[in-house]
């Protein structure tokens, strides 16, 4: 290799801001791309895979692949409309030249393998592009090495191997096991292919680079029929189209699990402790999901969603959150990474797996009537099943709980109770409808009274004029606005509780989840839309729609894609990303305000 170009990963690393990624992914594995041509984030070959590119967690010496000008540049990026292809342009005082991004599918759906593929074309003078590839070291668990052989370069890291395809344009400087670096000049009207296909223990097959382009345009088409089925048009659809396609990149399509998001130990404050693994399903995001898709049309989402939801409860009971493909989720492991803006731990696995949550009875029943709602059935195994969980309810309400917001100490937490009344609510509904068997009926609404009667008896300050976040408290929860959707009685106590949430959790449009939450994260974005929801379903429109309005107005414009939560000062995201449960209840809260018809 020339002495003019010594390989140095260095020089291609810089610490981007949240906001600053996009998301590209094919039902299976989710990559972040930075707004500087960089590949820091992508898990091979599933989302809570080891990841192959890892630098978001590890600055300095983690995965990364880049590709980008020589020279200095400005940059313009976007979604092709309705599309997850994304399309980035370098501007150099050369030249223009357009990446574009996508994990690609085939005709027939998903490939056997990853392809990430990444089309380089010139749109106007003369741009030199530069392309560098460091894989991760799997928190130095594994060492990567290059295998070259008559077909290629294969690499490998640990049980996953691939290989980078290039056009011949592109010209390799380098290649050793400590990374590939390559090099190409272009000129308007050129273009060229890099790629990687990757998979996990099996055999690759080796796709021409013509093949692989071509797959480029075949993913587009595929993401922009799947959106025009979106079956809404409002006010505000953009946004809800894009919440819509961010939350088909987190639907894992192999068992129909919605992940949480694609990321693990983004921190909710940076330096804090606060980071999380958040690359399981949970059941509460099923639910809203499910209802998200029902409502937008897309009645096959819906089906994964409750067919996932019904047979993990079946199978486990009402835990909190799986894997992906079905099994428990592990116990919290740290790692040795220094994390985002050297913000530890980094870690896998996730206490939520084994935590006791009134709230996922709710969750279910909710998904349920959602489902039978808009005209679906129940098979008799599902309302077996439901209506031993109804049961278990009734027995449990009255024990304390992690709550919504998975806190260490176990409480009485409002939010719980109500959510385990709206389970109950839910089942004597569904029974009086012939879902479920009658048998319990009359305990079960016996249960449900006395749960919204020891609310408004335990749970209810004048002090305030609010529900609290638990009896004997002053505290709020913002998460408290959840419960006009789920038609909790006393309309008067809601509206009277979301003012006091406003009022008090409030950064401008912006929420913190509950009393004292400002100290040690962000704003969570999910809250700002749950009270827009809440008003919009109590009849305030203009509240729910000023609420919207100017928390949009706060976010990125360029792409759509959302954090968990965001820096109230700064405006920089904060969290996992892309959230699905943020885009979730940004869609319940345009949709409240402006249903479709």
């Amino acid at each position: 290799m020339s002495g003019k170009y010594p390989f140095d990963s260095t020089a291609f690393r810089r610490t981007l801001k949240l906001q600053d990624y996009a998301a590209v992914g094919d039902g299976r594995s989710v990559a972040l791309i930075g707004i500087d041509g960089s590949v820091g984030w992508w898990c091979v070959p599933n989302l809570d895979s080891d990841p192959l590119f890892d630098s978001l967690l590890d600055a300095k010496t983690g995965g990364l692949f880049t590709l980008q000008p020589t020279t200095h540049f400005r940059v313009e990026r976007v979604y092709r409309q309705g599309s997850n292809v994304l399309e980035t342009t370098f501007t150099t005082e050369d030249g223009v030249l357009r990446v574009t991004d996508s994990m690609n599918s085939s005709l027939a759906g998903r490939l056997p393998w990853c392809e990430l593929a990444r089309r380089v074309e010139v749109l106007s003078g003369t741009v030199t592009i530069r392309l560098s590839l460091v894989c991760g070291t799997r928190d130095q668990t594994v060492s990567p090495w290059l295998q070259p052989n008559c077909n290629g370069t294969i690499f490998h890291v640990g049980p996953v191997l691939g290989m980078l395809l290039t056009s011949e344009s592109i010209k390799i400087r380098e290649e050793a096991d400590h990374g590939i670096l390559g090099e190409a000049t272009l000129t308007a009207g050129e273009r060229a292919l890099v790629a990687i296909v990757a998979g996990e223990d099996q055999p690759l097959g080796r796709p021409s680079t013509k093949e692989i382009d071509r797959r480029i345009d075949i993913s587009d088409t595929a993401w922009k029929a799947w959106s025009e089925g979106l079956q809404y048009d409002g006010p505000y659809a953009d946004w809800v189209r894009r919440s819509a396609l961010a939350l088909k990149l987190l639907l894992f399509s192999p068992s129909g699990a919605i992940a949480a998001a694609a990321t693990t130990s983004l921190p909710e404050k940076i330096g804090g402790k606060k980071n999380y693994d958040y690359r399981y399903a949970w059941i509460r995001d099923a639910s809203y999901t499910l209802h998200a898709f029902l409502w937008l049309g897309q009645v096959p989402e819906s089906q994964a969603a409750i067919a996932w939801l019904l047979t993990r409860i079946g199978a486990s009971g009402a835990k909190v959150c799986f894997r992906l493909d079905g099994r428990l989720v592990p116990p919290v492991h740290e790692t040795t990474l220094p994390g985002y803006l050297d913000s530890s731990p980094v870690v896998t696995g996730n206490t939520a797996g084994t935590q006791r949550q009134h709230g996922v009875y709710g969750d279910i029943f909710e998904a349920v009537a959602q489902f039978i709602a808009s005209g679906n059935i129940l098979d008799q195994k599902s309302a077996v099943i439901l209506s031993s969980l109804a049961d278990e309810c009734a027995d449990r309400w009255r024990q304390p709980d992690s709550g919504m917001w998975e806190l260490e100490e176990q409480r009485h937490y409002t939010m719980s109770k109500i959510s385990a009344w709206q389970a109950l609510d839910r089942a004597v509904e569904l029974a009086g409808k012939g879902h479920l068997s009658t048998t319990c009926v009359p305990r079960w609404s016996r249960e449900r009274d006395r749960i919204a009667s020891w609310v408004n008896e335990n749970c209810w300050s004048e002090r305030q004029s609010a529900y609290t976040f638990y009896p004997g408290t002053e505290r709020l929860d913002a998460s408290l606005g959840l419960a006009v959707r789920f038609g909790f009685p006393n309309r008067e106590r809601l509206a009277a509780t979301c003012d006091a949430i406003h009022k008090k959790l409030g950064h401008g449009t912006l929420l913190y989840r509950y009393s004292g939450a400002e100290k040690e994260e962000g704003a969570f974005l999910a809250c700002t839309f749950w009270l827009a929801e809440a008003y919009a379903t109590l009849g305030e429109t203009q509240k729910a729609d000023d609420l919207i309005r100017e928390t949009f107005r706060l976010l990125p414009q360029e792409i759509g894609i959302l954090s968990e939560q965001i820096d109230v000062k700064t405006k920089d995201f904060l969290g996992n990303i892309p959230q699905g449960l943020t885009h979730l209840a940004l869609i319940h809260a345009v949709m409240a305000l402006h249903p479709p018809l």
